[in-house]
């Protein structure tokens, strides 16, 4: 791969570790002396370290890891470093501070197409889409049956929501449509305005204890890896269903699998995995699971929203101002 050396001395150097969406990389080769990953593939810390040299700013996604290795590496040139996702436990964000490297990140613009995915996760979780997707195109479906792939219906469950930001409140917003009682825990009590009625749990066994539905949307932190584990899952009510579009680590796999294999969960529905993209192969033995490729907000208006703020970040930067995605 082409290491970021000057192309063009007038416009500042610029690196693109992922491909974006067509209309934002456009608006790169306008701003930027820009070099582009063109294969796509997801680059090691090395590799990319050398693959961005020289460059003032990075553009990466959640799939690329930035250790303090690699701000070490690219100073004093680099900048700016811009990611496109709302998580940021993939940068080591003090170390970026140290080198004087901005961190852009992508909150608020994402929501509602993550909760389009809950909702898709959770209905087929709940209906057994994968079964019957399955059973029909393998040709063996023989028509109607008064007891085939009996499923849970959603209306007068208890949905609990762990995280109850932007997206925790788009997912339950649609899911009141579905008959659903939202429940959800946080850190600290919403407002309730915010709320909109939902209840609140301040503690992990009350809030367990009222998920038909658990439903994992907080951020990735330290203090959330391994929370769904044995005995989170033998504190859920009866056949319960579980729904992650957070992140892998907030779910203890052996657990889950366990409790998926032996009946005590119902049916999951997951977009994120532990160390994605290599899954526990387990999951793709399981027909009760609905698996989704991270696809959270996989849309083309909301990958481009996301691309564009961090392009107005820079420019608020170039301006002298503090853009609202700045973490450091």
């Amino acid at each position: 791969m082409q290491a970021c050396l000057s192309h063009d001395d007038r416009r500042a150097r610029a690196f693109l570790a992922r491909r974006f969406p067509e209309a934002i990389e456009a608006t790169m080769r306008d701003r930027f002396d820009l070099i582009v990953n063109e294969h796509d593939a997801i680059l090691s810390a090395a590799e990319l370290a050398a693959a961005a040299k020289g460059c003032r700013y990075l553009f990466v996604s959640a799939t690329e890891s930035l250790p303090s290795s690699l701000f070490d590496a690219l100073a004093p040139e680099l900048e700016v470093v811009g990611t496109l996702s709302v998580g940021y436990d993939h940068i080591a964000v003090d170390s970026a501070k140290a080198h004087g490297v901005s961190v852009l990140h992508t909150p608020d613009v994402l929501s509602e197409a993550c909760a389009e995915i809950a909702m898709m996760l959770l209905l087929n979780a709940a209906r057994r889409g994968y079964e019957s997707d399955a059973l029909v195109r393998s040709g063996a479906w023989r028509g109607w049956g008064p007891t085939q792939l009996l499923g849970l219906e959603l209306t007068g469950r208890r949905l609990a929501i762990l995280g109850m930001g932007r997206i925790g409140r788009e997912v339950a917003q649609r899911a009141r449509g579905f008959g659903l009682q939202i429940h959800y825990h946080n850190r600290t009590r919403l407002p309730s305005e915010l709320e909109a009625g939902a209840n609140y749990h301040g503690d992990r066994e009350s809030f367990l204890a009222h998920a038909d539905i658990l439903l994992i949307a907080a951020p990735g932190t330290p203090a959330l890896r391994g929370f769904l584990d044995r005995d989170a899952i033998a504190g859920l009510p009866a056949d319960p269903i579980v729904v992650n579009i957070s992140r892998g680590d907030i779910v203890d796999d052996d657990a889950l699998i366990a409790a998926l294999q032996d009946g005590r969960v119902f049916a999951a529905g997951l977009d994120v995995f532990r160390d994605e993209p290599n899954i526990d192969p387990r999951y793709r033995r399981l027909s009760n699971v609905f698996l989704s490729a991270h696809i959270g907000s996989a849309t083309t208006r909301t990958r481009t929203a996301m691309g564009q703020l961090l392009l107005d970040g820079v420019a608020a930067l170039q301006a002298g101002r503090r853009p609202a995605n700045e973490l450091t």
